[in-house]
């Protein structure tokens, strides 16, 4: 076994070797937040999509629009209004008069790398008309369903709730995004080379360096990955102790939490660890890989009871008793 796992972490050497490369590429344009472009990366090795959240300014448009750059993908922003209709998004049918037939003009969804920016903005049908896109990749339009390319991939930006005139998404919805990440406000030195490079006349640029062929074989390389028994018992206790605290031994937390993490989480943590030992260029999963990503893939799967509201606890909070009480193998 030992052998085994020599010979797949020179493999994963090999094929993660690009990973180095569109860091690099990215950080052209882009100062520090290298976990979110870790986080992205995981995504598109994991076909999963991804939930931003932070403050305006943060650059989380730019990261997106950077990283889909350098990869060998279409790409489409849609900007979230109030008034947006689902047909905006997904295409609608145009009538033509001089043959009398309806044809249909595909919206910006059809792209491989989608930017939804401020998604939380939009009414309730547009987010139906996501949902459906994300879930199921295909999209309907009239009594045709459209198949979405491959790789398909969301990346939305959320702005905090408590801003104006933005709101909850459905959980449904948050349960289809495979991490929902928080992006922070940079360093003192990270913001002085921000404002450094914006008085350069001349903007940074980026190549695109990442092919769809390398992409499937990461994939294909990825999925083999070796994970040891105990890890994975590792990820299904962290998602069972959301929905039993008392089970793993972690007390007064069950009043805190009115819905846990659903079986969807276990999958996600599961490719997503993996992902995450393929960027560290290892053959193997170690339980820190689950814990680097862990916050990322269950954050947004809590769903908090009145009492956790009423003494001011979060999401992080309570996953921080979680992480801290189940034991590590």
């Amino acid at each position: 076994m030992e052998q085994d796992v020599r010979v797949l972490t020179e493999m994963v050497r090999k094929e993660s070797a690009f990973v180095d490369r569109v860091t690099a590429e990215v950080g052209k344009v882009i100062v520090g937040q290298k976990d979110l472009i870790d986080k992205v990366m995981i995504a598109l090795l994991c076909k999963g999509h991804v939930l931003l959240e932070g403050v305006p300014g943060l650059a989380k448009t730019l990261t997106v629009k950077t990283i889909a750059s350098v990869i060998d993908a279409s790409f489409a922003r849609v900007q979230f209004t109030p008034d947006l209709l689902p047909a905006d998004l997904t295409g609608t049918q145009v009538y033509n008069q001089q043959t009398g037939t309806f044809s249909v003009k595909k919206g910006p969804i059809f792209a491989g790398i989608v930017l939804a920016d401020e998604v939380n903005r939009a009414p309730a049908k547009v987010q139906s008309a996501l949902l459906e896109a994300m879930q199921e990749r295909q999209v309907t339009i009239g009594e045709q369903a459209f198949k979405l390319p491959d790789p398909f991939l969301v990346l939305a930006t959320q702005n905090p709730i408590e801003q104006e005139g933005t709101y909850p998404l459905p959980e449904a919805q948050i349960d289809r995004f495979m991490l929902m990440v928080k992006v922070t406000y940079p360093t003192k030195e990270e913001e002085m080379e921000v404002m450094e490079r914006m008085t350069l006349n001349t903007p940074a640029t980026v190549d695109r360096i990442l092919s769809l062929s390398e992409l499937e074989r990461a994939k294909s390389v990825m999925s083999e990955i070796y994970m040891d028994q105990k890890v994975k018992q590792y990820i299904v206790d962290l998602v069972h102790a959301t929905r039993n605290p008392e089970e793993a031994g972690i007390k007064g937390l069950r009043e805190y939490i009115r819905y846990g993490a659903s079986p969807r989480a276990t999958i996600y943590l599961n490719e997503a660890a993996r992902a995450h030992a393929f960027l560290r260029h290892r053959g193997y999963v170690i339980p820190e890989d689950v814990k680097a990503i862990g916050f990322d893939v269950l954050r947004h799967r809590l769903i908090l009871s009145y009492e956790a509201e009423a003494e001011n606890l979060t999401t992080e909070d309570l996953l921080q008793q979680l992480f801290d009480g189940v034991p590590v193998p």
